[in-house]
Parts: C-alpha cells; structure tokens; sequence
C-alpha cells in the first residue's frame, strides 16, 4: 500500500519526525476545537441552530484560511518557521482559555466566533509554516512522498481529535461549561505541539536570509496584484480552470450538504443535542473513509480512465447517489452518502491538485494555489449560505437534495465544456 510504504520511508529522517509529531499533535487539537464550535453553535441544549447559524459557523471555521491564506506567506518567508511553531501554540492556548472563560461566563455568540476567528488566525500562521518547513526535513527525492503522506496522517488526526471531542463532551457535558472544557483541553494539547517544535533547531526550518527581499507593506501589496495574474494565468490554461471548475461544483453542493445534514440530526432523526452529534460525528467518519479509500484509489483510477473522464464520472456518481440515497430520509442512507461524497470528493480534489501543479507554470503555482484555496474554502461557505435559503426548519427537503444532485450533474457539463478541445478526446494510440 503506497500511502504506507511512503510513510515508512520519510520517517527515517529524525527531524522530519519531529516535523510530523508537531503537525499530528495540533491537528488534533484541531480535531477537538471544531467539535466544540460544532458544539457551541449546532449542538447546544441552550441555543437554537438554524440554516443561518450553521453558515455563520462555517464561515468562522473556514473563511480565515481563504482571507488570510494569500497574506500568510510574507511573514512566513520573514519570520523564523521554528519560532512560529513554537510562539502560536502558546498564542493560540491563551486564546482558547480566554475563550473557555468567555463561554462559562455566558458571553454573546458574536464575542465567542471573534475568539474563534482569532484562533484560527493563529492557526493559519501555525499551518503554513509547517507546509513551508518540510522541504528543510526531507531529502529532495522524497519530498513528493512526504507532501503526500502529511496531509492525508493531518487529516486523520483531526478525526480522532474529534472522536475523543465527542468522548470529552460526553464526560463534560453538551451545556456551556462542557465546550469551555473542550476548549480548554484543546489549547493544552496544542500546547504540547510547541514542546516538540522545540526539539528542533532554530535555524533548521529556514527561511534563509535573502537580502533583496522587498519590504513586508510592499509584499502585501504584490500579494493583492498576484491573485488577479494568478487567476488570470488560470483562466489561460483552461485544463487547470476545468480541474478548479469541477473541485469548485464539489464544494458549493459539500456546503448545502453539510447544513442540510446538520439540520435533518437537529430536529427530525431527533430532538436530542447529544444523540444528534453523535450521528453527524458517524457520517463525518464516512466521509473521512472515503478521503482515505480515495487517495488509494484516484492514482489507480486516473492511469485506466484519465483525469479528464475520472472528474466528470465522480460529479456525476456524487450527484446520483446522493440524491438516490438520502432522499430516503433514512439515517444509515446518509452515512453511506457520507462514504460516495468523501471518495468522490477527494478524488475530484487529488485530480486538480495534480492538474494545477502539471499544467500552471512555476512562477505562477503560488498564486494559483491561493485562488484554489480561497475557492475551496468560500464556496463551501456560499453553499451554507444558500442552504439557508432552500431548508425548512427540520431539513427535511427534497428540493435540496434536487440542487445538490443537478448541481453536480452541472458541474460535470461545466468541467467538460471548460476543458480544452483537445483534452476532451481520448489519446490516440501510437502506431505499430
């Protein structure tokens, strides 16, 4: 299996390791603070989650990579990576107990999401370093494993994050005073993220002094006018646009998926917080699944079928089955949903990542990435938006549902007709 035999040879290096314990600590720390703001705002006895509520949340937990995601990198560039991994976590910890004692004290939803915005400020910062410093813990020919492996192992530590999340809130209790003590474990986790960075040297994970570049306030500004030649460049290699288009489709209907979801465990398979999160909690692990199923599947898949066939052919599985399946209503119909959506999902998202870094120029790749960022994350939010406009109160919709299934059938058409001509047909066969 090549996910572990990848893992089994970048783990030979002793910093790289103590990379990699930095990067699975905080993600699961992660883990634990997303099912508390889940918690806070979708899943608490004392508060009522609507459609508009579960955009607001999602909003706070997503917009702050795609705003702040472009900006991120000129301090990165400047700053010591290693004293960013050790400097954020005690940031990040002290925001999260001022959070925790905001909570019990019973202060407004609006001054606890500014806590939680200002965490996840701190995390961005946390999270690009770690991207920027792998290079300086791995060997130049295994760097495509290790960029492989981490975000796959980073992803799975959020899930049992938010397993032992669901485990602490049960022991805590779902009130106010169970999510300050989420918050709570979750900065002294990361906390423990800083203890590890600190094994490592100071000059290690670079940046290496460059003295031409130029100024912070003028790197900013370069940054505002590098995401509009970015998305130009985009618009120019249309087999990038294509993959950006289809990973875009997937996220908008991910995002009336999520809150319709949300809202059907709320308030029709049952009135009980409690139960209710425990249900969403199983359909986050089917999509996870499906995440894992789909990194060892897509690069199979794409050697027999091509990108250019396997995105479309995911859009429209995602579409049809998903609609087929929960317009059951029926709970177990929804956690198989949660398995098509994370292999399709992934799979669309492993294909444009692989198109992007393929077909956009060097000088570019930067810039596109923050544009692909900064969709994958604002769509999901505009999906949200829209869901709370299409859910009734129970989420009950099969309206709903018919946007998301001809939402991916559409995006499969828009994937198609963006791709280039010659991209649309199969190779030829090379003569004999």
């Amino acid at each position: 299996m090549s996910y572990v035999s990848d893992l089994r040879v970048v783990l030979r290096g002793s910093n790289f390791r103590r990379l990699f314990a930095t990067r699975l600590v905080s993600q699961f720390s992660d883990g634990i603070f997303q099912l508390a703001v889940g918690g806070y705002a979708f899943f608490s006895p004392d508060r009522q989650a609507s459609a508009t509520a579960i955009a607001a949340g999602l909003a706070v937990l997503l917009l702050p990579y795609s705003v702040l995601g472009p900006f991120v990198g000129v301090f990165i560039d400047r700053w010591s990576r290693r004293q960013i991994l050790v400097i954020a976590p005690v940031v990040r910890g002290t925001l999260l107990v001022l959070a925790a004692g905001l909570v019990a004290a019973g202060a407004s939803d609006g001054v606890f999401y500014a806590a939680a915005l200002g965490v996840l400020a701190v995390n961005r910062f946390f999270l690009a370093a770690l991207g920027a410093s792998l290079p300086h813990v791995v060997p130049n020919e295994h760097l495509m494993m290790a960029n492989a492996v981490t975000p796959t192992s980073g992803t799975i530590a959020t899930f049992l994050g938010m397993g032992a999340g669901v485990l602490l809130r049960t022991v805590a209790g779902s009130g106010d005073g169970g999510v300050a003590v989420l918050l709570v474990c979750s900065g002294v986790v990361f906390g423990l993220s800083a203890l590890i960075a600190r094994t490592m040297g100071r000059s290690l994970l670079g940046p290496a002094y460059d003295p031409d570049l130029p100024q912070a306030r003028e790197a900013v500004r370069n940054v505002l006018t590098g995401l509009v030649d970015g998305a130009r460049h985009l618009a120019h290699r249309r087999s990038a646009a294509a993959a950006l288009t289809g990973m875009a489709s997937h996220r908008l209907m991910f995002g009336i998926s999520t809150a319709a979801v949300v809202m059907l465990y709320r308030y029709s398979f049952t009135t009980n917080p409690d139960d209710a999160l425990k249900g969403i909690t199983l359909v986050l692990g089917a999509v996870g699944v499906g995440s894992f199923a789909a990194v060892l599947v897509t690069p199979w898949a794409t050697e027999r079928f091509r990108i250019e066939t396997w995105v479309p052919m995911m859009l429209v599985t995602c579409g049809v089955l998903e609609f087929a399946l929960c317009a059951t209503f029926h709970e177990w119909a929804f956690v198989a949903a949660g398995l098509v959506i994370g292999v399709a999902g992934q799979s669309v998202k492993i294909c444009a990542d692989t198109v992007v870094q393929r077909d956009v120029e060097d000088a570019y790749l930067g810039r596109a990435f923050s544009v692909y960022d900064m969709l994958f994350n604002g769509m999901t939010v505009l999906g949200a938006v829209l869901a709370a406009a299409l859910l009734p109160p129970d989420g009950r919709s099969y309206v709903a549902l018919a946007v998301i299934g001809v939402g991916y059938l559409l995006g499969a058409v828009l994937y198609r007709v963006v791709l280039p001509t010659a991209a649309r047909r199969p190779p030829v066969p090379a003569a004999d």
